[in-house]
C-alpha cells in the first residue's frame, strides 16, 4: 500500500511512518495512492467475525509493512470485552459496538451504534485505544521516542491519555480550550498524575489549539527534532480504525450484501465521518452520509451550498455540545481531495485560500473557485444542524420512546438522522458518548443526573494538574521542549 499526501508531495512513506509522522511534510493529509477494494465475498466471510477480526482484515488491506501475526496480535490486544466494559444495560460487551433499535415502523428503521463503551465513555476510544498499542509497538522496533502534541475539544484528549498513559517512550502533551469543555470531560483529562501525561489550557477556542497543533507539525525542524507525533484525526492509522466501526455496523444490521444502510454522525472535525467516506470508497454498500454539526454549522452550510467558509474564534459558539465546537474541520481536505477528483495543487490552492482568505466556494457561479459542488451528490453526503433546543427535546423524545437517556451530541446525530430517514433503508447513528460526560444538560433536559459507570462517581472532585497558555505556539513549543529533555 502507498500513501500520498492530498498536497502532492512527491515522497510515498509507508503506513509505520506516517503513524509516527501525522501531517505530511507539505501540511498535507495522507491517504492511501487507491483506496482498497472489499469484494461480496469477503463481506459475506466478515459476517462471522469478532471485532478483533474483522479489525485485523481491513486494518491488513491498509498496514501492509506490518507482519500479519503481529497486526492480529495488536488487534485482539485492544478490542476485548475487559477494555468495551463500559455497556449500556441489556447490551453484550463482547460485540464491542452493540445495535440498538430505536425506531422500526412504517418502513423506515433507526438503530445506535454503541461506541461509547471504552475507557473514557466516549467512541474515540475506538481508534485510540489501537493507535496506544500501534506506537507502542512500532516505537520498539525502531527504538526510538515519540512526543505526541495534540488538540482536542474534550473526547479525544481523555481518549488518547488513556490510551497512551504508562505507554514506553511515548508523551503527550494535549491542548484543550480552557474553561470550554464540560465539567466531566475537564476532571477526566486534569486528574491523570500519570508523569508522561501534560494538559496544557490554551486561553482560546479549539480551532486555536488546532492551529497550534498545526504550526508544530508543519515547523519540520523542530518535528524531527523533538520527535513529535499526532493523535487527533489527521493522524491517518486513527482513521483507518474508524473505517473498522462502519463494516461491523453494516453487518450486523443488514443480513445481505444486496441490502443497503445510511449513517447520521454527529461531527466536528469530519473525522468521524471520513471514515465512512472512506468506507463506502472501499465497497462497503452504503446508501447516505448524514452529517450533523451544532450551532457550529460550517460542516452543514458546505453540504447545503457548497461554500466552506471557516469560522473566527470569536465567531465559534461554546454549546452543549462541546466537542463539535469546531469552526475548521481538519479531515474535510481529504474529502475535498478525492471531490476534486485528486488533484493535489487543486486542493494545496484551495487551503491555502482557506487560510488566507477563510475558505472557497464550489459553486461555479461567478467569482467562486469551481464547480464541483453539483459531484457531492454522487458520495452520498446529506447533512442538517442541531441547537440547544433541539438536543434537549431529542434527550427527552429518547427517553419517553426509546428508553435510553443519551448524551448532547448524539442527541444532535438523532434529531438530524430522523430528519433523513429513508423508505427501506435502515438509519444507523453513531452513538458519541454516555450521557455521564454532559451532565449540566442531562440534568437541564431531564431533572436528574445521568447514571454512571462505576470508577466515575466522585471524578470531579480528584486533584488537577494542568498548565494555563495564551493562544502561541511558541510558548507551547518551549513547554515540550523543556519536558522532553531534547
Amino acid at each position: 500500500m502507498q500513501y500520498v499526501s492530498t498536497r502532492g508531495h512527491s515522497a510515498t512513506p509507508s503506513f509505520s511512518e506516517i503513524l509516527l509522522g501525522g501531517l505530511a511534510p507539505d501540511g498535507g493529509l495522507y491517504l492511501p495512492s487507491q483506496y482498497p477494494q472489499v469484494s461480496g465475498a469477503e463481506l459475506d466471510q466478515w459476517r462471522k467475525l469478532s471485532y478483533a477480526d474483522l479489525a485485523f482484515e481491513v486494518l491488513k488491506k491498509f498496514a501492509t509493512d506490518i507482519p500479519e501475526a503481529d497486526l492480529k496480535a495488536l488487534a485482539h490486544k485492544t478490542y476485548t470485552a475487559d477494555v468495551y466494559r463500559n455497556t449500556r444495560a441489556g447490551e453484550d460487551a463482547a460485540q464491542i459496538t452493540p445495535l440498538r433499535t430505536l425506531e422500526d415502523k412504517d418502513g423506515k428503521k433507526l438503530v445506535l451504534q454503541g461506541l461509547s463503551n471504552g475507557p473514557t465513555l466516549a467512541f474515540k476510544d475506538m481508534a485510540m485505544q489501537l493507535l496506544g498499542n500501534l506506537f507502542e509497538y512500532a516505537l520498539a522496533k525502531k527504538g526510538t521516542e515519540l512526543n505526541i502534541v495534540g488538540a482536542t475539544s474534550g473526547d479525544t484528549g481523555s481518549a488518547a491519555e488513556y490510551a497512551m498513559r504508562g505507554k514506553q517512550g511515548i508523551r503527550v502533551f494535549m491542548l484543550s480550550p480552557h474553561k470550554k469543555m464540560s465539567a466531566f470531560q475537564t476532571a477526566q483529562m486534569f486528574s491523570l498524575q500519570d508523569p508522561n501525561i501534560f494538559n496544557i489550557a490554551v486561553e482560546g477556542v479549539f480551532d486555536d489549539c488546532q492551529d497550534i497543533v498545526k504550526a508544530i507539525s508543519n515547523d519540520l525542524d523542530y518535528k524531527a527534532a523533538k520527535k513529535i507525533g499526532t493523535v487527533n484525526s489527521i493522524n491517518w492509522a486513527r482513521v483507518v480504525a474508524q473505517v473498522v466501526y462502519y463494516f461491523r455496523g453494516y453487518l450486523a444490521a443488514t443480513s445481505s450484501n444486496a441490502q443497503k444502510v445510511s449513517f447520521t454522525v454527529p461531527s466536528g472535525n469530519f473525522g468521524n465521518i471520513c471514515a465512512g467516506h472512506i468506507a463506502r470508497m472501499m465497497g462497503l454498500p452504503i446508501d447516505k452520509l448524514v452529517v450533523a454539526t451544532n450551532e457550529n454549522d460550517v460542516l452543514d452550510e458546505f453540504f447545503r451550498t457548497g461554500v466552506y467558509r471557516v469560522r473566527k474564534s470569536a465567531e465559534t459558539y461554546h454549546t452543549s455540545s462541546p466537542s463539535m465546537d469546531i469552526s475548521k474541520a481538519s479531515n474535510f481536505e481529504r474529502f475535498v481531495y478525492d471531490l476534486l477528483g485528486r488533484d493535489a495543487a487543486r486542493v494545496k490552492a484551495l487551503f491555502h485560500k482557506v487560510e488566507t482568505a477563510g475558505g472557497f466556494d464550489l459553486t461555479g457561479k461567478p467569482g467562486s473557485d469551481g464547480d464541483e459542488f453539483a459531484s457531492v451528490i454522487k458520495y452520498g453526503f446529506a447533512s442538517g444542524r442541531s441547537t440547544h433546543a433541539d438536543r434537549l427535546d431529542t434527550i427527552r423524545f429518547a427517553e419517553k420512546n426509546y428508553g435510553i437517556t443519551v448524551d448532547t451530541h448524539t442527541a444532535d446525530g438523532i434529531k438530524v438522522a430522523r430528519e433523513n430517514l429513508t423508505l427501506g433503508v435502515t438509519m444507523i447513528v453513531l452513538e458519541t458518548a454516555l450521557p455521564a460526560k454532559f451532565n449540566e444538560t442531562i440534568r437541564e433536559a431531564l431533572g436528574r443526573d445521568a447514571d454512571r459507570p462505576a470508577g466515575f462517581e466522585n471524578i470531579e472532585a480528584l486533584p488537577q494538574r494542568f498548565e494555563v497558555m495564551p493562544a502561541d505556539a511558541a510558548r507551547v513549543k518551549s513547554f515540550v521542549a523543556e519536558h522532553t529533555g531534547l
